[in-house]
């Protein structure tokens, strides 16, 4: 199994630290998000990474991983930053936000569902985030479900029990019909609105997700329970940190 790692964007929310580094280069714990990132999926058994960067890409030059980039950067979103690695996807693969942290049991769970397109969703409950300025719950891309846990909802705009974490896996067929959805709707709504973005080119990953399903498309859920963080803002990069710090107090 092939991992994408989505690091091009510019991580505007976490300035000033994001001024002279990328995202994926801030310390958490001792170690970089992408650090723990490869760690992880190296523990779960997946060797063949590759990375997507664009802001600050000189930066990034980690061994062992093959490199995609995306120039275009500041005029485009998730969706098509993702799609820079579309070579990639030519057998079973799981792409992911670079600001994410997680335990290998998350993969694990992503790797044992056998739908041809399914994301993690978190179901936990996320009073963590009451009373936040920097990531209120407005700002969580929450998910609806229906019984066969298949996807009816995604996005900002709704609110639901369950949080999408950035992490979305396809079978080879799955690949397939993502690719193929995806140049549809490039051929369609190209420099036109496109679900809840101004244009297609700023979709969001969630956009087309939604796409996907509104087209009759299945994309299963698989349901956890924490085991991750976003470090998305200055104030979750403190709550993560403070969290790694009292762990290795207690070691």
């Amino acid at each position: 199994m092939k991992a994408i790692i989505i690091a091009a964007g510019l991580g505007s929310r976490l300035a000033p630290l994001t001024e002279h580094k990328p995202k994926c280069l801030l310390d958490v714990g001792g170690k970089s998000i992408l650090q723990r990132q490869l760690d992880t999926l190296r523990s779960a058994d997946i060797h063949n990474i590759s990375l997507i960067k664009g802001y600050k890409k000189e930066q990034i030059h980690f061994p062992d991983l093959k490199y995609y980039v995306n120039d275009n950067y500041r005029n485009n979103n998730i969706l098509y930053s993702l799609m820079s690695a579309e070579d990639e996807m030519d057998s079973e693969f799981i792409a992911l936000y670079a600001d994410i942290i997680f335990t290998s049991e998350v993969v694990e769970e992503l790797k044992r569902c056998t739908a041809d397109i399914a994301i993690v969703a978190d179901i936990a409950d996320r009073k963590y985030y009451d009373g936040w300025v920097d990531h209120p719950t407005e700002e969580v891309e929450n998910i609806i479900f229906d019984d066969d846990h298949n996807v009816i909802a995604i996005g900002k705009h709704i609110t639901a029990p369950a949080e999408f974490i950035g992490m979305l896996k396809c079978t080879r067929r799955g690949a397939k019909v993502f690719k193929d959805y995806f140049h549809r709707a490039q051929k369609e709504f190209s420099g036109k609105p496109f679900m809840r973005s101004s244009v297609f080119e700023k979709a969001y990953l969630t956009d087309f997700i939604q796409y996907l399903t509104d087209n009759g498309v299945k994309v299963k859920c698989v349901l956890i329970k924490q085991g991750w963080y976003e470090i998305d803002t200055i104030q979750d990069l403190e709550m993560v940190n403070s969290i790694f710090k009292k762990a290795r107090s207690h070691v």
